[in-house]
This record gives structure tokens, C-alpha cells and sequence, in this order.
């Protein structure tokens, strides 16, 4: 069962509650690598109205989401890391969508246009979505400060000062996902012979429509728009339904965070099944800047890992490319080094 955590505390100062919404994200973890964060501060725009809000840009017409496109989809365009991915048929995965960078919520001094992890995120017009980029920016500022408690709180859970990976993110490069999963189509499904599409759930015969996959960084804030479809692996080897409830978001980790901790916080596997239904979800993946550097915790942090110092930039653009809507963009970043 996904524990589910009250994280008022952690907005608030130390005490007993602090100590106690301490233990539990801080087990919950090491344990199953999963949990459902609620109680989020009354400001966090994380209602059903606001996820609303921001799906909106599904409805725009074709030629404004081509616009978007990455140039992996349309040549002409020059964003190659941020913009819109479409449906691609034939694999596990079949969802459409678009990626955000800071610059959405921070605006043009944030971008480098060397780099493809900074570059400018392409958005459509304020005339095609009237107040659709201020929902987005203030989610993503939402969202910057709720991964920023959670890290805090893992920090003191490690025995480190609570600001420990406050730098690392100071002036991080954040990605805010929105993604659609349409029903698969029926002359899709009777084309899928591969046992890989095809799962059992409650007795009855499910497919895929998000691969399973353990996240590539650190902590993943998820809002789901209350269809089900996520699931966790479990330790047993079975999967574990995540509820969509309201108001709360899922929280994961990934697997340099595992890494980074000696193996002590987990990183999950994770798929989406397909129940036929149409299905949203809005995950924000809270990221270091380009440029910090990865190395062993100090003291009994870090105790259990030996690894040689790494740039977060170079690690992310190594893991990111190999998810199928990157694939073939491997070569237009090489590593930075230190």
C-alpha cells in the first residue's frame, strides 16, 4: 500500500510534528520508493480547477501544437529538449505532451542557448490560451518550493544539515511535464500480439500505455487528474495501485538519488496501465542545475558509495535520451566534464 503523508509540518518550523512527517517520508522512502504527499498549504495551486487549468493546451488546434513540436518531430524548429513530444505508435509507451523549463517560470535570464538543457521553451500564444502561461509559471514556482521542502526534509532524515542540497538546485533546471493519454485506438490494439503491451489487473487483460521505468533523477511531484492508471512495483514483485485523490500529489524518486544515497532511499519502477478511459497527468521533476556537481555524501551520508564527482547536466542528458521520445538527440549534447 502507497503510505500516504501529512506535509504540513514541513512548511512550518521544527518541532515534534516536523520530526514525526520527518520519519515517515523518510521510511516511506527507504521502503517502497513511493508515497502521496496532502495537507499541501491552501496557496498551492493543486486543486482539480487548476490541473483544469492547465490541461487546457490540449485543446489547441494542430498548427499550434506543430509549433511546439521538437525539431526530433519537425525539423524546422530549433528547440531539440524542451517543447511538445506527440503520440508514437508501435511501443509500450503511447502518450503526447510537452516539456517545460524554468525559463516558463523565471524568465529569459535563465536561458543559454549553447546548452539544450537551458534552452527556451516554446509556448503558445497568450491570444490562443488567455492566462495559460501565468497558471503554468505559478504551478511551476509551486512545485519548485514543495521539492525544496521534501529535499530539506530528506537531508535532516540523512543526518545532514537541512540546507545541504539547497545550492545544488539554486538555479536548477526543473521540468515541468503536462501529458495526455488517449484510449489506444482498436485497430492498435489488434495489431499488439507482444506480450510486452499486455498486463493482468483485477482478473482482466490491461494494456500498457507507460512503459515501466524507474525515474532518472532526484525526486518526481506528480498530480493526477482522478483516473486511475499508475501503479508501483513492489517489493513481493507485484504492482501497487497509486490512487488519484484530490488536492495531493505522488511523490517518487529516482535513480541518482538512490545512487547518491548509498542505495538507502529507493528508486521505483513504475507503469501506467489502460483502462480505456482518457487520462492526464502532470509530473514536475525537481532538478539540480547544470553544473552541480554529484559527489559522495560527507560523513555517514555517504557512507556505501564510491563514485568519481559527476556534473548533473551531463548525467541527466545520458538519461533522459534513452526514453523513447528522446531517442537519436543523443549526440547534440556531449559531456561537459568537470
Amino acid at each position: 500500500m502507497i503510505p500516504t503523508i501529512d506535509v504540513t509540518p514541513l512548511f512550518a518550523g521544527p518541532d515534534a510534528a516536523r520530526n514525526r512527517a520527518d520519519a515517515a517520508i523518510a521510511h516511506a522512502a527507504a521502503e517502497i520508493g513511493f508515497m502521496l504527499i496532502g495537507n499541501l498549504p491552501p496557496d498551492m495551486p493543486v486543486a482539480p480547477a487548476d490541473l483544469q487549468a492547465l490541461k487546457r493546451i490540449f485543446t489547441l488546434p494542430a498548427r499550434e501544437i506543430r509549433r511546439l513540436c521538437r525539431q526530433k518531430f519537425v525539423p524546422g524548429n530549433r528547440n531539440v529538449y524542451r517543447g511538445w513530444f506527440p503520440l508514437q505508435e508501435g511501443h509500450q509507451t503511447y502518450k503526447e505532451g510537452i516539456d517545460m523549463g524554468p525559463d516558463l517560470a523565471h524568465g529569459i535570464s535563465v536561458i543559454d542557448a549553447d546548452d539544450p538543457l537551458r534552452e527556451a521553451t516554446p509556448l503558445p500564444p497568450e491570444e490562443a490560451l488567455p492566462g495559460w502561461r501565468d497558471a503554468a509559471a505559478a504551478y511551476y514556482r509551486a512545485l519548485e518550493q514543495v521539492g525544496r521542502m521534501l529535499m530539506r526534509s530528506l537531508a535532516r532524515g540523512l543526518g545532514l544539515d537541512e540546507a545541504y542540497f539547497d545550492d545544488a538546485f539554486r538555479g536548477g533546471v526543473s521540468t515541468l511535464r503536462l501529458i495526455h493519454y488517449p484510449p489506444r485506438p482498436a485497430s492498435t490494439l489488434a495489431q499488439m500480439e507482444d506480450a510486452k503491451f499486455w498486463t493482468e489487473h483485477d482478473g482482466r487483460r490491461v494494456y500498457l500505455t507507460g512503459a515501466p521505468h524507474a525515474d532518472s533523477g532526484l525526486v518526481t511531484l506528480l498530480a493526477q487528474d482522478g483516473v486511475a492508471g499508475l501503479q508501483a512495483h513492489g517489493r513481493d514483485g507485484g504492482w501497487i495501485d497509486v490512487p488519484p485523490i484530490d488536492g495531493s500529489l505522488v511523490v517518487n524518486f529516482g535513480r541518482l538519488l538512490e545512487r547518491w544515497t548509498g542505495g538507502r532511499l529507493k528508486a521505483t519502477q513504475h507503469r501506467v496501465i489502460g483502462h480505456g478511459a482518457e487520462r492526464y497527468s502532470i509530473p514536475f521533476f525537481y532538478e539540480p542545475r547544470i553544473d552541480a556537481v554529484i559527489a559522495p555524501l560527507p560523513g555517514p551520508a555517504g557512507a556505501g558509495t564510491d563514485f568519481a564527482p559527476f556534473l548533473y547536466g551531463d548525467h541527466v542528458w545520458a538519461a533522459t535520451t534513452k526514453f523513447v521520445e528522446f531517442h537519436g538527440m543523443e549526440h547534440l549534447r556531449p559531456p561537459r566534464g568537470r
